[in-house]
């Protein structure tokens, strides 16, 4: 008797532990499941339109966000240029998944906005079909307080990334400038231009001196080409033109 009953025990304990180890699996797989169902491949969105970009990406739980829009002569008006995370990334359940949306080729003329007063020349770019970006303003005795000094890109440009355009404001002499529009260095002595950026307060990285090809006398017709003077500016970086604040650095090349 004592035997059977053993039997039946090692039987009985056989079925829980059984019983056990199918729990513990179940429990594994669960977790497995619950950890990495919420994660998602993200999809290749370059080349859809907007809106099925924003479909896919809905469909499998992201959220689709256009932070940019630039011109592309590759990609057609109102598909995906580029987008972040890349294609094949895994993210979690609702990431958000970051897109730029292409304008397609620049077919906009830049106006020109110098000299306008800073609400009409807003006007102007957005009957462009262009935004206002980042003002700058900078004191100017000799200009109306509201008159733009500068823009950038400049009237006409071709080429341009975004549909936004930078603005120079004048403001009276009395307040503090936000913003220069980098002044032309190029033949200067190099003493002389770092006197004046210093003057107005901006940055100079050390001067990069190079080697200057000496050109041949002018033969014939063909007039003599100056010499470049040895200590003078021959490039800059940013260039003649472009909105420099106070935390830029400028960069001049000079002729050895």
């Amino acid at each position: 008797m004592n035997g059977h009953f053993f039997i039946r025990f090692f039987r009985m304990a056989s079925i829980v532990m059984l019983l056990v180890a199918v729990a513990l699996l179940a429990a594994i797989a669960t977790m497995h499941f619950a950890i990495h169902g919420a994660e998602v491949e993200v999809p290749a969105l370059k080349g859809m339109t907007v809106a099925e970009a924003r479909s896919q990406a809905a469909g499998m739980g992201l959220n689709l966000n256009v932070d940019n829009r630039y011109y592309s002569g590759d990609v057609a008006a109102g598909h995906i240029l580029s987008q972040s995370p890349a294609a094949g990334t895994v993210v979690r359940h609702e990431w958000r998944v970051r897109v730029a949306e292409s304008l397609g080729p620049q077919k906009v003329d830049v106006p020109d906005t110098v000299g306008s007063e800073e609400r009409v020349a807003g006007l102007q770019l957005r009957r462009a079909g262009l935004e206002v970006g980042v003002t700058a303003h900078l004191p100017d005795g000799g200009a109306a307080e509201g008159t733009v000094l500068a823009q950038d890109p400049p009237a006409h440009a071709q080429g341009i990334a975004q549909p936004s355009i930078n603005l120079l404001v004048a403001v009276p002499d009395d307040q503090t400038p936000d913003g220069y529009v980098m002044p032309d260095m190029v033949g200067l002595p190099v003493v002389t231009a770092q006197a004046q950026l210093t003057r107005e307060g901006l940055e100079l990285a050390q001067p990069l001196f190079a080697d200057v090809h000496v050109a041949p006398v002018g033969t014939g017709s063909a007039p003599p080409v100056p010499p470049v003077v040895p200590g003078s500016v021959i490039a800059q970086q940013p260039p003649a033109g472009a909105r420099v604040d106070l935390k830029t650095q400028v960069k001049l090349t000079v002729a050895k």
